[in-house]
C-alpha cells in the first residue's frame, strides 16, 4: 500500500510538473526550440503561459517570474492555517487545489537560500510549523469525514487530489471494517 500511494503522489507530482503557470518575463529572449515543443520568444514585463517544469528552470536562469499570486510565501500559509481553523469539523475551507506540490517547492526553494542566508531558517522553521498544523487540521477533518457513510460531493470536490486519494483509501477500509463487523453479527445470529 505504501509504494502504491507513493506512486500516485509522484503522478500527481508529475502532472502538476506539466501543468501550465503564468510567468513575467525578466527581460527579452528569442524562441527556444527544444524537441517537440518551442518556448517564446519573450518579452520583457509580459506574461506567459509555460508548463511549470519549464518555467521553473527559466525562473533559475533569471528569464522569468512567478507571478506573486500563484506562489506561496509566510503569509499565505498563515491565511490558508487560519481559514482551515475557522471551518467548523466537518467542513473544510476553500483550499489551493495545487497546495501541496507548491508547498514542498517552497520548502525546497528556501533550503537552498539557507545556504546564502542562515537568517531564511527562521523562515523554514515557520514554513513547516503552518504546513504541519494545516495537514493535520485537513486529516482530522478527512478522517471524520470518511467515516460517514455519505459524504456529499460537494465536500469532496473541496478535497485536492492528494486528500482524495487518502479519503477513498481510509472510507474504503472503513467500509471493509464495518461490513466485516456486521457479518460477524450475522454469523452470530445464524448460530444460535
Amino acid at each position: 500500500m505504501r509504494s502504491k500511494l507513493s506512486n500516485e503522489i509522484k503522478a500527481l507530482d508529475f502532472i502538476f510538473e506539466n501543468s501550465p503557470v503564468k510567468v513575467i518575463a525578466n527581460r527579452n529572449l528569442h524562441e527556444i526550440k527544444l524537441v517537440g515543443l518551442s518556448i517564446g520568444p519573450f518579452e520583457e514585463g509580459a506574461q506567459y503561459e509555460v508548463p511549470y517544469w519549464i518555467a521553473s528552470k527559466l525562473e533559475k536562469a533569471g528569464v522569468v517570474r512567478f507571478r506573486s499570486e500563484d506562489s506561496l510565501d509566510p503569509l499565505k500559509l498563515y491565511k490558508i492555517q487560519w481559514k482551515e481553523r475557522l471551518q467548523a469539523a466537518g467542513q473544510l475551507s476553500e483550499f489551493p487545489k495545487d497546495f501541496y506540490p507548491k508547498f514542498r517547492r517552497y520548502l525546497s526553494q528556501i533550503k537552498v537560500e539557507i545556504v546564502k542566508n542562515p537568517e531564511k531558517m527562521r523562515e523554514y522553521e515557520k514554513a513547516k510549523y503552518l504546513a504541519m498544523d494545516i495537514v493535520n487540521l485537513r486529516l482530522k477533518k478527512i478522517l471524520s469525514l470518511a467515516s460517514t457513510p455519505a459524504t456529499s460531493t460537494q465536500i469532496i470536490k473541496s478535497l485536492t487530489e492528494e486528500e482524495r486519494i487518502l479519503y477513498g483509501k481510509i472510507h474504503h477500509l472503513i467500509e471493509e471494517w464495518r461490513n466485516q463487523l456486521m457479518k460477524l453479527e450475522e454469523e452470530k445470529e445464524g448460530d444460535e
